[in-house]
């Protein structure tokens, strides 16, 4: 009877619910949005491995994001292949640099050097194979779509990093950077751009595709020793790329902020719902005390309360979530870095029903002014 008539209620009086609705669902897009684009943001400094197609990541040790690795021993390569599970070794090269465009200005941009063969495995989620055949004539080089108006370039345009002459020829795809910008170019020309990178033995990162993607735990574990990790660690392409979203998410001022203003937007939701419901709990008092005087017991009338604020609760997350797919489409359409996938949208959708659901349990002090000796007065 009680979630019956809770449903009926809501139905019948929509009107003197709809704020609270509303409030919620306001408050499940803000957390919604602000989630994706909080992991969205980090996660552009895992774009290296998240657009590479690499079963295992070789590195230094202790390296806390992907882009922030170091350089490590050129022969780390050949203990790889010992291993006959790993099929292939390939490296890959991170590099610094100044971008100077034909209008002038400097934009701090970071090199990505990789294997330009048709079946490499460094950015290969981000071009076509005919992109990195591009990348075999020296000083050529690709940039995101996304930061083309940025760097004040085109395909074919000219412009100059770190003092050296280089040629945009073509464009990537998913590789907008959080700040500054991502430039792809061949091995060859990110050593010739970036001078600390001169060096042939210098190697940012190994890249290791097995022959069962399904063995690299195993390869993981052996090359995990004690005397081996001292000269490099290796780590999944999902480890990595989690490690390098954790420490820009918990370790940067940037990410504590958005969590922190993720909790306000929860606790301003709590507090407008609280008060509405709490609003429409007042002024369906008679009604309430109409149930107390035909018998209708107080704890009955606590889980009408509770019913109502639960279906509040899951409509206006129906409707945060529309919203929050509207913005999926508008932040897709400007390139923005929004990471709108199922694990943020059921966290985000549980908080938002907590916040509906804590609300009513406000709303329910409210509940005592219905006596039945009010109907006298």
């Amino acid at each position: 009877m009680a979630v019956a008539l809770a449903r009926k209620t809501l139905v019948h009086e929509w009107r003197r619910f709809l704020p609270a609705v509303m409030s919620v669902g306001f408050s499940g897009v803000l957390i919604i949005v602000q989630g994706a684009l909080l992991l969205g943001i980090v996660g552009t400094n895992a774009l290296p491995v998240t657009q590479s197609r690499a079963d295992l990541w070789v590195g230094f040790p202790g390296t806390q994001s992907a882009d922030l690795g170091r350089s490590i021993d050129a022969g780390a390569a050949a203990e790889l292949l010992v291993d006959p599970r790993i099929l292939r070794v390939e490296p890959l090269l991170l590099g610094s640099g100044d971008w100077r465009g034909p209008r002038g200005g400097g934009v701090s941009v970071t090199l990505i050097g990789i294997d330009t063969r048709p079946d490499g495995l460094g950015l290969a989620e981000a071009m076509p194979r005919s992109g990195r055949a591009l990348l075999t004539e020296p000083a050529t080089v690709l940039v995101d779509a996304a930061d083309l108006d940025k760097l004040g370039t085109a395909i074919g345009g000219a412009a100059e990093i770190n003092g050296q002459r280089v040629r945009v020829v073509g464009t990537t795809d998913g590789m907008r950077a959080m700040g500054g910008v991502n430039v792809v170019a061949s091995l060859a020309t990110v050593r010739a751009l970036d001078r600390s990178l001169a060096a042939a033995g210098d190697v940012t990162y190994y890249l290791a595709a097995l022959r069962s993607p399904g063995a690299a735990r195993a390869v993981k574990a052996r090359f995990s020793l004690p005397e081996t990790r001292k000269r490099f660690e290796v780590w999944t392409a999902e480890d990595l790329a989690g490690r390098s979203v954790r420490y820009w998410l918990l370790e940067s001022g940037a990410g504590v902020g958005f969590i922190f203003a993720t909790i306000v937007a929860l606790l301003v939701g709590t507090l407008i719902t609280s008060q509405t419901l709490t609003a429409a709990v007042a002024a369906s008092t008679p009604q309430y005390a109409t149930l107390r005087a035909i018998g209708v017991p107080f704890p009955k009338l606590r889980r009408i309360v509770v019913e109502q604020a639960a279906w509040v609760g899951a409509v206006g997350l129906a409707l945060g979530l529309a919203g929050s797919l509207l913005a999926a489409a508008l932040a897709y359409l400007n390139g923005i870095p929004f990471a709108l996938g199922p694990g943020i949208m059921a966290l985000s959708g549980g908080l938002v029903l907590s916040v509906a659901l804590l609300a009513g349990v406000l709303a329910l002090r409210r509940l005592r002014h219905a006596d039945p000796a009010a109907l006298l007065r």
